[in-house]
């Protein structure tokens, strides 16, 4: 994805939560490169502190780009861990994208050599074990300053499981790439991250 392509995703993300807090329905024209299948995840931070309003999307390609980025930024206006986003928000906020690779099974031997396929910065997890499901995108351990055990124990964590699961022999790791793009500020610049 390229840069004209990122910012246009993150314009539309935020034209389309601007609609939801209104409740209406947002128009939203973007390239025929979003016509193709893709995982996305829309992110409200506040600004300037960058604290967490709201993340959801879809891990995997089950819809054109452009539908998912649409019901991804509807839904982020309304995480459940959070009061939905009010209209008064929207100038206090900033939004960005990350658009997906199709996630891949890391095949390892043990918890030694998982941590040696896997890659800070680069890596988004998800790990799938006894029922339960976590999703972390790349750019959080980074954000938080983890290293790789760690991004693990949290990763463990957001499955609803104990911070040893992911070390567990039936837990299932899978990694992925993300394109990110994101505000500066609110209504701002948009850049690569």
């Amino acid at each position: 994805m390229d840069a004209e392509d990122g910012a246009a995703a993150v314009r539309a993300a935020r034209t389309v939560a601007e609609a939801e807090t209104r409740g209406r329905k947002a128009d939203i024209s973007l390239p025929p490169s979003f016509d193709a299948p893709s995982g996305v995840f829309v992110t409200i931070e506040t600004h300037p502190r960058r604290d967490l309003r709201g993340c959801i999307g879809y891990p995997e390609p089950v819809m054109p780009l452009k539908d998912a980025l649409r019901e991804s930024a509807r839904s982020a206006c309304h995480d459940p861990r959070f009061p939905p986003l009010s209209y008064g928000e929207l100038n206090e906020v900033v939004f960005e994208v990350t658009v997906l690779s199709i996630p891949q099974t890391i095949r390892h031997t043990g918890p030694e050599d998982l941590l040696g396929r896997m890659e800070v910065g680069r890596d988004g997890l998800i790990l799938e074990c006894r029922g339960r499901r976590g999703l972390l995108l790349p750019q959080v351990p980074v954000e938080w300053g983890w290293g790789k055990e760690e991004y693990l124990v949290h990763l463990s964590l957001k499955a609803g499981l104990p911070p040893d699961a992911w070390t567990w022999p039936d837990a299932v790791v899978h990694a992925f790439t993300g394109e990110i793009f994101s505000e500066t500020e609110p209504k701002g610049e948009i850049v690569r991250k």
